[in-house]
């Protein structure tokens, strides 16, 4: 694999938010690591990434499991020579239920995937990135962060809040080193995150509310795409935002605003 002159790392890079962020990236001219659990839509994503010119390597990985993910990061920065750039996207919507109806098994894989996953994300990362400095992104939501009216989702919720908070106490932390993190919170984005929900009587946690026409203002009702968030996220990977650090960006047209 030829090395490009930066090197990034994105999780849940085979789909959603995450693919159009490798693709995004990979048109700046870094070279990408592919990190998820399917390889055969990572092979996907490296090769549209390949016809396009770029690079990529496709790192199969549990962003939950320690030493996969030690692993995966290692390989990524032997083949690519440095890690500049950590896209930390991977994530589950989980088990929607009322409190007294999620399980603890739910709740626990929810903060597995989503919180452990971004810990562990960092936690490998960061060494390598401490070497020149770089740019990290942490993939949170407007649940947990500005909206709360999801009925069920009282985990996911936890997990996004718990993600922004993580983000500002790091851009302290890691500010010394060179290195910025920041947050994007999109709103409803056209993705199939929606295919790993479950919703088990989440109409008894529901607080009925009315919205006005169109739920989204900026679009009339239209969900975002994962390019949308994925042109944020370049922006922040980007010189272009050397300045901004423990900010958290709202991408959902407005939604959130009116929840």
């Amino acid at each position: 694999m030829e090395r490009g002159e930066k090197v990034a790392l994105v999780t849940g890079s085979g789909s959603g938010i995450g693919r159009a962020t490798a693709m995004a990236l990979a048109a700046q001219g870094m070279t990408v690591g592919l990190l998820g659990r399917t390889e055969e839509e990572l092979q996907a994503v490296a090769r549209e990434i390949r016809e396009t010119g770029g690079e990529a390597l496709v790192l199969v990985a549990d962003v939950s499991d320690a030493e996969a993910m030690a692993s995966a990061i290692a390989s990524l920065v032997d083949e690519g020579g440095r890690l500049d750039v950590v896209v930390a996207n991977a994530g589950i919507n989980g088990t929607w239920a009322p409190i007294d109806d999620l399980q603890p098994e739910e709740w626990d894989k929810t903060m597995a995937v989503n919180l452990r996953g971004t810990y562990l994300t960092l936690h490998h990362s960061v060494p390598y990135l401490k070497r020149e400095g770089g740019a990290v992104v942490v993939v949170s939501s407007i649940n947990g962060t500005r909206t709360f009216t999801t009925p069920g989702a009282t985990a996911y919720a936890a997990t996004k809040a718990a993600q922004v908070a993580m983000v500002q106490q790091l851009a302290l932390e890691l500010g010394r080193q060179g290195i910025r993190i920041n947050a994007v919170c999109p709103g409803a984005i056209d993705t199939r995150i929606d295919d790993n929900t479950e919703k088990r009587n989440s109409e008894r946690a529901a607080i009925p509310i009315i919205l006005p026409e169109g739920e989204i203002p900026l679009t009339e009702g239209q969900a975002g795409t994962a390019e949308d968030v994925a042109d944020v996220i370049a922006f922040l990977t980007s010189d272009a935002s050397r300045h901004v650090t423990g900010t958290a960006i709202f991408i959902d047209g407005g939604q959130s605003l009116v929840r």
